[in-house]
C-alpha cells in the first residue's frame, strides 16, 4: 500500500494559483482603501485572495497597477505540487452504495500514467470500444421514449461489446441521462460497466470531503441550489478529477480527455488483432463548444452519433445534415431559417451566428463521419447498432479489420448484416485468419458464422495451426494443461515451453488410460511432424506458406479419402459404415495402391491435414475448458455418440487430476459438470438410435473407429466409467446376444444348455441365428473366415435369399417390398451339424453352465473345504464377462 501511494504522489500532481491577478480593474466598489471591498476582489483563476494560500493578505490597489496588463495563465501562475486527493468513493443511494475509485490531478498528466493507474491499480479491462458522450452541462428534458431508447441502446452497446463511456461526469446535463440509464442497468444486470468521469476539480462542491491519501470517504450528492457548483453522479465508477488551478471554469478538462481518448486508440483492441481501440462520440442537445467539438472530431476521421430530438447543437447538426442537398450546399431558404435557429438558441449576434454557421458547413464537409440517431422515425435502428454501423462507415478499415472488430464486440449481428454481405472482396487467406481468431476468442457464434460463409476446416485446420491453438493466451486458458503436461513429461516446464502435439497426445493418452493410442503419437504421425518442423523451421512461416500453396494438393488428398471411405458428414447413422461389400480382388489391388498413394503423400509435409477436423477441434475445446465451443464442435462432423463418450472420459480425468492437485478453486466441480453434460449427450443419441433402429444402434456400439485408436464405442464407454451408458438397454442386449453367442433361445434356456451337455445329440436340435441376425455382434477374424467359409457350402437357397434381401438398414416403422419381404423367424436354418456343435461349445453361455457343471461333478478337494456354489459362480460369471468384453474389444465391424 505504501508502494501504491509512493508511485501516485510522484506522478500525479495538483495545481494551486500562486499569484493573484485581480479579475476587475476597479477592485474597490466604495472608497479606496475599502477593507470590505478588499477582501471581495477575485483572481482571475476564480479564488479570493483569502483562498490563496502562502500570498501575503495585505494585498493593496499599487500591486494591481503594476500587473494591470499582466494576462494570467495556467503554466505561468500555478504551480504544482504532488496530489493528495485519491481513494474511493461510496456514494450512498438509497438501499445501495456505490463504490466509485477517483484521482484528482493536473490536465497536463501524461496519458500513459493515466491509462496504467486505471489499469493495473483500478483493475479495469482493457476496452474494446470507447464511446465519449458530450452534450449540455446545465439538465435538459427529453421525451420518455427517447429516454428509454438511449438508455438501452447505451448500456447495450457498452455490454456487449466491453466498452468504456467517458463523461464530465456531474450530476447534471448530459452526464445525469448517462447515469439514469445506468442506474436502470444495474438492477437487471451484475456485470460492471465501467464509465470514467472527467470534471474539472473546481467545480466540483464539496472538495473537502475527497481530500486525502488513498481514503475511503462518503459523499454527498446533494448540492447547494444556489451554488454555481456541482457534484459529482453516482453511477460513475471512475472520476479523474481535473485540476488547472481555476475554480468554477470548464475548459482544460477537454484536453485531458482528449489526450487520454488518442492514448486509448492506439491501444491494440486484442493482441492478435493490429486494430487499435477505437473512439466514437455521442451528442446530446449541447452548445456552441459541443458544435465546435464536433468538428475538430470529424475532421480527424473519427465517427460521430447525433442523437436528434435532445434539442439545440444536436437538432442544428441533424436539420444541417438533412437539409444538405449534393455538393455540400444549403438552398437559400433553409440558409435562412438555419441562422434564425442559430440565433434563437444561443442568443448569438449576426457575426456569432455566421461563425457557428461555417463551423457547422465545416462539419457536413465530413458528413461520412457524422450518423444521425432519430428514435421518432418509423425506420430507425437501435442506439447500439448505430454506434457500431458509425464506428464501421466512419473508418477507413479494411473488411478483414471491420470482421476483426465485430468479433472483439462479440457483435455477430453486425458481421452478419454489414460485413459478410455478398459482393465483398476477401484477400486470400484472410476468412481463415479470422477464423483463427475466432477459436482463440472463443467466438462460437463466429466460428458457425465462418462456416456458414464458406471456411472449410479441411483446409483450415493444419499442425502449425492447431498448435498454435494449443499454446495461445488469450480467451479462456487452461493452466490446467500445462500442469497435465508436466505430469507427463515428469519435469517442470519452462514459461516459454511451447506445448506440442506430441505432448497433447500423450496426455490425452495418460487421461483415458488402458491401451488407447493417440494418433499425435503414433509413428507414422511422429515422422510427418519432424519432416515438418525440420524443412520449417518457423511455425508461423510454415503455417502462412501452408495456407497459400498446399490448398489444392489437401484438396485433391481429401477427395481421395472421401471416395475410399464414404464419409456423409450429415448423416449420424452412416458415419457407423456397418456394412461394407466385400472386396474383390480387383478392388483389393486397388485400395493397396490406393495406400500407397496416401503414404506417398504423407511424406509431403504440406500436404498434412486432418482427414476429421471437427473430431480434433472438440478433443483440443475440452482440454482448454472450452465448454461452449466443444459443444458447438460435437454438434458437427461425425461420430456424434464416440465424440461425447471422449468428451465426457477427459472431462472426467481432468476434474480427478483437479482434485488430487488440491486446486484452490472449483475447477475440479466445474470439469466433473461438463463431463455430466456430454454422458447425458452420449446417453440421449444412444436412446434416439435405438428406438430408431435397434440393430444400427447396436452396430454403433461395437463399429471400430479408425479415428480413435481402433477402439469401439462400447469399450471406450466401458473404460471411461461411464455406467448409465453402459447400463442402457441398448448396450445389455448387445451383452446378452454376445453372451448367448449364436444360440437362439426364449424360454429355459438353463434347462436345454444343461440337457444338450448331458446328451450332446440334443445339440442338434437347438435353434441357432443367422448371419443376419448376428451382423451386430462382433467377431474374430478366425471365426468370420469359418463361418464364411461354412456359408459357402449352404445348399439352402431360402436362407440365402434371406440374408440377401434382408435390409437392416430399413427402420422399423419401414415396410419392404411385399414380394420381396421374407420373415427370418420363420425360416428353418440349415447350419451342417460340425457348425452346430462348434457355435454350441463357442457361446460364454454354454461354456459358464460346462464350467459350473463340471465343477460341481468334480472331486476337487476345495469343493470339500467351505467353497460353495454360491461363491463360484459369481466368479466365473465375473470372469466370462470379463472375457466377453475381452473379446469384444479386439473385434471388428468389417
Amino acid at each position: 500500500m505504501q508502494v501504491k501511494k509512493s508511485w501516485i504522489e510522484g506522478v500525479f500532481y495538483k495545481r494551486e494559483c500562486n499569484k493573484f491577478i485581480p479579475s476587475s480593474k476597479d477592485p474597490h466598489r466604495c472608497t479606496p482603501g475599502c477593507q470590505i471591498c478588499h477582501n471581495l476582489v477575485r483572481c482571475y483563476c476564480g479564488r479570493l485572495i483569502e483562498e490563496h494560500h502562502g500570498l501575503d493578505r495585505a494585498w493593496n490597489l499599487s500591486v494591481t497597477e503594476g500587473h494591470g496588463d499582466e494576462q494570467w495563465s495556467v503554466e505561468k501562475h500555478t504551480v504544482k505540487s504532488p496530489t493528495d486527493t485519491f481513494g474511493t468513493i461510496n456514494f450512498q443511494d438509497g438501499e445501495h452504495i456505490h463504490h466509485s475509485k477517483y484521482i484528482r490531478t493536473s490536465w497536463d498528466t501524461k496519458s500513459d500514467h493515466l491509462l496504467h493507474l486505471m489499469l493495473k491499480e483500478w483493475n479495469m479491462e482493457l476496452p474494446k470500444l470507447v464511446i465519449s458522450v458530450h452534450g449540455g452541462l446545465q439538465n435538459f428534458k427529453i421525451s420518455s421514449k427517447l429516454k428509454e431508447t438511449f438508455s438501452q441502446g447505451l448500456v447495450k452497446a457498452a455490454e456487449t461489446t466491453g466498452a468504456w463511456i467517458i463523461t464530465e461526469g456531474i450530476n447534471s446535463g448530459v452526464s445525469k441521462h448517462v447515469g439514469d440509464a445506468l442506474k436502470a442497468h444495474s438492477s437487471k444486470s451484475l456485470r460492471k460497466i465501467w464509465t470514467v468521469g472527467i470534471p474539472p476539480w473546481g467545480v466540483i462542491e464539496n472538495q473537502r470531503e475527497l481530500v486525502g491519501k488513498d481514503v475511503v470517504c462518503m459523499y454527498q450528492t446533494l448540492g447547494n441550489p444556489l451554488s454555481k457548483l456541482t457534484t459529482l453522479n453516482c453511477m460513475h465508477s471512475h472520476f479523474i478529477l481535473c485540476d488547472d488551478g481555476t475554480v468554477g471554469m470548464y475548459g482544460n478538462e477537454e484536453k485531458l480527455r482528449r489526450n487520454l481518448e488518442k492514448h486509448l486508440s492506439m491501444q491494440k483492441i486484442h493482441t492478435c488483432s493490429r486494430q487499435g481501440v477505437p473512439v466514437v462520440g455521442l451528442v446530446m442537445e449541447g452548445g456552441p463548444n459541443v458544435i465546435l467539438w464536433v468538428w475538430e472530431t470529424v475532421k480527424n476521421k473519427e465517427p460521430v452519433v447525433v442523437c436528434e430530438g435532445t434539442g439545440r447543437a444536436a437538432d442544428l447538426l441533424a436539420f444541417t445534415y438533412k437539409h444538405l442537398e449534393d455538393g455540400g450546399i444549403l438552398r437559400p431558404q433553409v440558409k435562412e431559417e438555419l441562422f434564425c435557429l442559430i440565433q434563437n438558441m444561443f442568443n448569438f449576434s449576426l457575426r456569432q451566428s455566421k461563425h457557428l454557421f461555417q463551423i457547422l458547413m465545416e462539419c457536413m464537409v465530413h458528413k461520412d463521419s457524422i450518423t444521425i440517431f432519430d428514435a421518432d422515425s418509423e425506420e430507425h435502428q437501435d442506439l447500439d447498432l448505430a454506434i457500431l454501423t458509425a464506428l464501421l462507415k466512419g473508418t477507413s478499415l479494411s473488411i478483414s479489420e471491420q470482421l476483426n472488430l465485430a468479433m472483439a464486440w462479440d457483435r455477430m449481428d453486425i458481421a452478419k448484416k454489414h460485413i459478410l454481405t455478398y459482393g465483398q472482396h476477401w484477400k486470400p487467406g484472410a476468412l481463415e485468419q479470422a477464423m483463427l481468431d475466432a477459436l482463440v476468442m472463443d467466438r462460437v457464434d463466429f466460428v458457425k458464422l465462418l462456416i456458414e460463409n464458406g471456411v472449410n476446416l479441411h483446409r483450415f485446420l493444419t499442425i502449425p495451426r492447431l498448435e498454435e491453438l494449443y499454446n495461445t493466451k488469450q480467451g479462456p486458458t487452461n493452466k490446467f494443461l500445462r500442469h497435465l503436461v508436466q505430469d507427463v513429461k515428469q519435469h517442470t516446464l519452462l514459461s516459454s515451453y511451447r506445448i506440442t502435439l506430441i505432448d497433447i497426445g500423450l496426455v490425452i493418452e495418460y487421461l483415458i488410460g488402458g491401451a488407447y493410442r493417440s494418433s499425435y503419437t503414433r509413428k507414422s504421425f511422429r515422422i510427418l511432424y519432424n519432416n515438418l518442423y525440420r524443412k520449417h523451421k518457423s511455425v508461423s512461416s510454415f503455417a502462412q506458406g501452408l495456407s497459400q500453396h498446399s490448398l489444392h494438393q489437401r484438396h485433391s488428398l481429401r477427395n481421395r479419402k472421401e471416395s475410399s471411405e464414404s464419409t456423409l458428414h450429415s448423416q449420424f447413422f452412416r458415419t457407423a459404415q456397418p456394412y461394407k461389400s466385400k472386396e474383390k480382388p480387383e478392388d483389393s489391388q486397388k485400395s493397396k495402391k490406393k495406400s500407397k498413394e496416401r503414404q506417398s503423400l504423407s511424406e509431403e509435409p504440406e500436404a498434412a491435414g486432418f482427414i476429421y477436423p471437427y473430431n480434433d477441434l472438440l478433443v483440443w475445446a475440452v482440454l482448454m475448458k472450452r465448454q461452449n465451443m466443444a459443444m458447438f464442435f460435437w454438434q458437427h462432423g461425425e461420430e456424434a455418440t464416440v465424440k461425447a463418450v471422449i468428451a465426457s472420459i477427459l472431462y472426467r480425468a481432468m476434474a480427478r487430476e483437479a482434485k488430487e492437485s488440491n486446486m484452490v478453486d472449483d475447477t475440479s466441480e466445474e470439469l466433473k459438470n461438463y463431463s455430466e453434460q456430454f454422458g447425458q449427450l452420449a446417453l440421449d443419441v444412444l436412446e434416439k438410435a435405438f428406438k430408431q433402429n435397434e440393430p444400427m444402434a447396436m452396430k454403433l456400439l461395437t463399429y471400430e473407429l479408425k479415428n480413435w485408436s481402433n477402439s469401439t464405442c462400447l469399450k471406450l464407454a466401458v473404460s471411461g466409467g461411464l455406467r448409465p451408458f453402459v447400463s442402457h438397454s441398448c448396450t445389455q442386449m448387445l451383452l446378452t446376444d454376445m453372451w448367448m453367442g449364436r444360440l437362439k433361445m426364449r424360454k429355459n434356456s438353463w434347462l436345454k444348455i444343461i440337457i444338450s451337455i448331458l446328451l450332446p445329440p440334443m445339440i442338434l436340435t437347438l435353434e441357432f441365428k443367422s448371419k443376419a441376425e448376428m451382423s451386430h455382434v462382433p467377431q474374430s477374424q478366425d471365426f468370420q473366415f469359418t463361418w464364411n467359409y461354412s456359408d459357402q457350402g449352404l445348399s439352402n437357397t431360402k436362407e440365402s435369399a434371406c440374408v440377401k434381401d434382408y435390409d437392416l438398414e430399413r427402420g422399423p416403422d419401414e415396410k419392404p417390398d411385399e414380394p420381396l419381404h421374407l420373415d427370418l423367424r420363420n425360416v428353418p436354418q440349415s447350419l451342417p451339424w460340425t457348425r452346430r456343435v462348434y457355435e454350441f461349445y463357442s457361446a460364454p453361455f454354454v461354456k459358464f453352465w460346462f464350467y459350473t457343471c463340471w465343477w460341481r461333478c468334480s472331486p476337487n478337494p476345495a469343493c470339500t473345504n467351505g467353497l460353495s456354489s454360491s461363491t463360484s459362480s459369481p466368479m466365473l460369471l465375473r470372469r466370462s464377462g470379463r472375457s466377453a468384453f475381452q473379446n469384444q474389444a479386439s473385434l471388428s465391424r468389417r
